[in-house]
């Protein structure tokens, strides 16, 4: 499902920390983080996609989010952070397999790209699990270059 009013403390908690925001331009005030809440929630209406959010079955907590986002200027990323608590389980790679399904056979794109710092090393661990593939490297907005990787329609 895509994040609600719900997910607001899961958002604070997860921006809020220093290390568990580090690769996500945290850590932000909480009030900031309504705001990362509030633009996820808006890309799935002024773009038709975005991020969901991810839930524990068992007791309904919130863990992180996964899907995609684009950025204005920015190309379209698949993307996701957990909590560090719910981190090592496998939530992220279940969620990305997902997600990169849906992209593929509902919303029938051609291909899935991903990037992330050079320095996220778990980040990229985890695209290359799903089979991603460096493209190239290139520019961002933020001044930044970073390698640009597909996951591959195989990966589902």
């Amino acid at each position: 499902m895509p994040p609600s009013q719900a997910c607001a403390k899961a958002y604070e908690l997860f921006y809020t920390d220093a290390e568990a925001s580090r690769m996500y331009g945290g850590p932000i005030t909480a009030a900031a983080a309504w705001t990362r809440l509030s633009s996820d929630l808006g890309s799935w209406y002024l773009q038709g996609f975005g991020v969901w959010a991810m839930q524990e079955k068992s007791d309904g907590e919130f863990l992180g989010t996964c899907g995609f986002w684009q950025g204005r200027d920015w190309p379209r990323e698949l993307t996701w952070w957990l909590l560090p608590q719910y981190r090592g389980h496998g939530f992220a790679k279940e969620a990305s397999l997902a997600a990169v399904h849906h992209a593929y056979e509902v919303l029938g794109w051609s291909a899935v790209e991903t990037y992330m710092n050079d320095q996220n090393t778990q980040a990229r661990a985890l695209v290359l699990s799903l089979g991603g593939q460096k493209a190239r490297r290139q520019g961002f907005p933020d001044g930044k270059e970073r390698d640009v990787f597909i996951i591959p329609r195989t990966a589902v």
